[in-house]
């Protein structure tokens, strides 16, 4: 694979952010009941993740085409405090070539402490990622939330 590049997100890939955000939501739109709105568009609100201190996004770039994004922030829906990951998409194009897999790494890298990353209860291909991803890392504890204003697995572990 050509050069992988990972890193935070800059005020020049926001645009790039809010087209690959459009396609994560797409293709999650059989199991994720949204709809378009008069724009055409999914329209997840990004502004907290260029404002807040507590908000993060990360981007993967191969041959310095966008490959991926991360969105991180601090609504962990298991323990008292600890990371979120918010949004995690990889375009197809570069799936199982390892972007996923060393993007998550350096997101966890570079936000240490305790960890939650959660999947929709119908995205078994996500959990599946998930848990290789986290179990390579060492020890993790699973959870099934089945009320609340968010249901699904969430792993938490914490990324020293």
């Amino acid at each position: 694979m050509a050069a992988l590049a990972l890193r935070r997100c800059e005020t020049r890939d926001r645009p790039a952010l809010d087209r690959m955000l459009e396609l994560y939501q797409y293709e999650l739109s059989d199991i994720w009941d949204q709809d378009l709105d008069a724009n055409g568009e999914y329209g997840y609100d990004l502004e907290s993740f260029w404002r807040s201190p507590t908000c993060h996004a990360f981007i993967a770039t191969v041959a310095g085409r966008y490959a991926g994004f991360a969105t991180v922030d601090r609504r962990v829906k298991i323990g008292p405090e600890g990371w979120w990951m918010d949004q995690f998409f990889v375009l197809k194009k570069y799936r199982r070539a390892g972007v996923g897999a060393a993007l998550a790494a350096h997101v966890f890298e570079a936000l240490p402490g305790d960890w939650e990353v959660g999947q929709m209860p119908a995205n078994r291909p996500a959990q599946a990622f998930w848990r290789r991803v986290i179990a390579a890392r060492g020890h993790f504890s699973e959870h099934r939330l089945e009320q609340g204003r968010w249901t699904g697995i969430v792993q938490r572990f914490h990324s020293a």
